[in-house]
C-alpha cells in the first residue's frame, strides 16, 4: 500500500503541472484570438481553466501514462487544439502570430512563477515541502519544454505558424503547405530518426538538441534572475 501511495504521489507531481500547462497555454489561444476579434473560443467555452474542456483522453492522458510507465527517455503529448477562425481576426496575418505566440508566452509565464515560488518551499510543513518542491521543479521544466517544441517552426506547432505570419509571402505559402505533413514529419524526428540512429550507431535524436539545448539555456536564466543559483 505504502508503495503504491509512493507511486501516486510522485505521478501527482508531473500530472499537476502537466494539466496546468496545458490548460493555460490553450487558453491563452483563445483569450489573444477573442481580443483580436475571434470569438470561435469563447463560444466554443475554450478559454477556461477548466483542464476537462482541454484535455485529449489519448494524447493528454493515455499516451503520456504509457510512456511514464514504460520509463521511455521522452515524454510526448497533446491536447485539444483551440478553434481559432483567422478570417475574423482584425489583421489576419499579424494576428495569427500574436494567437499563436500566446501559447508560448503563456508557458514562460507559468515557468517564472514556478521558479518563484520555490521561495515558498521553506513554509511549508516539512511532509510536503518535498512535494511541493518537486511540482514546482517539475511545472518549470514541463512548461520551458511545451513552450520550447511549441515554438519549433513546422506548422501546425505555433513556430510554425508564427514563422507563416512573419515570412515574406513566397515564403510563407510554401511553408503553410507543409501542415498536412507536420505532424507525420514531428513522429519522424520524435521517434524514426533516434531508432534508425540506435541501429546505425549514431545519435540522430534531433530533437534533444532543438529543445533540450533551449531549455536548459532557459533554465540557468530563471534561476539566475531569481536568484536561485
Amino acid at each position: 500500500m505504502g508503495d503504491a501511495f509512493g507511486w501516486i504521489g510522485v505521478a501527482s507531481t508531473w500530472v499537476l503541472p502537466v494539466l496546468f500547462a496545458v490548460t493555460f497555454h490553450e487558453a491563452a489561444h483563445g483569450w489573444v484570438a477573442d481580443k483580436l476579434g475571434d470569438p470561435t473560443a469563447r463560444l466554443a467555452g475554450r478559454i477556461s481553466a477548466n483542464p476537462l474542456r482541454h484535455v485529449d483522453p489519448f494524447g493528454t492522458v493515455i499516451l503520456p501514462a504509457l510512456l511514464l510507465l514504460l520509463r521511455a527517455p521522452f515524454l510526448f503529448g497533446w491536447a485539444k487544439p483551440v478553434p481559432v477562425d483567422f478570417r475574423n481576426l482584425r489583421n489576419p496575418r499579424r494576428d495569427m502570430v500574436l494567437v499563436a505566440a500566446a501559447g508560448p508566452g503563456s508557458n514562460l509565464i507559468m515557468a517564472s512563477i514556478a521558479t518563484a515560488l520555490i521561495y515558498t518551499v521553506p513554509l511549508m510543513p516539512h511532509a510536503a515541502a518535498e512535494w511541493w518542491y518537486l511540482n514546482l521543479i517539475n511545472a518549470m521544466t514541463i512548461n520551458l519544454v511545451l513552450m520550447a517544441f511549441n515554438l519549433i517552426p513546422l506548422p501546425p506547432l505555433d513556430g510554425g505558424r508564427i514563422a507563416v505570419g512573419l515570412l515574406p509571402r513566397p515564403l510563407a505559402v510554401r511553408l503553410a503547405r507543409t501542415e498536412r505533413f507536420g505532424i507525420l514529419i514531428l513522429l519522424g524526428l520524435l521517434f524514426l530518426l533516434p531508432l534508425i540512429g540506435g541501429q546505425i550507431g549514431y545519435d540522430l535524436n534531433v530533437l534533444s538538441w532543438i529543445v533540450g539545448v533551449p531549455v536548459q539555456a532557459m533554465m540557468r536564466v530563471l534561476l539566475t534572475v531569481f536568484g536561485l543559483v
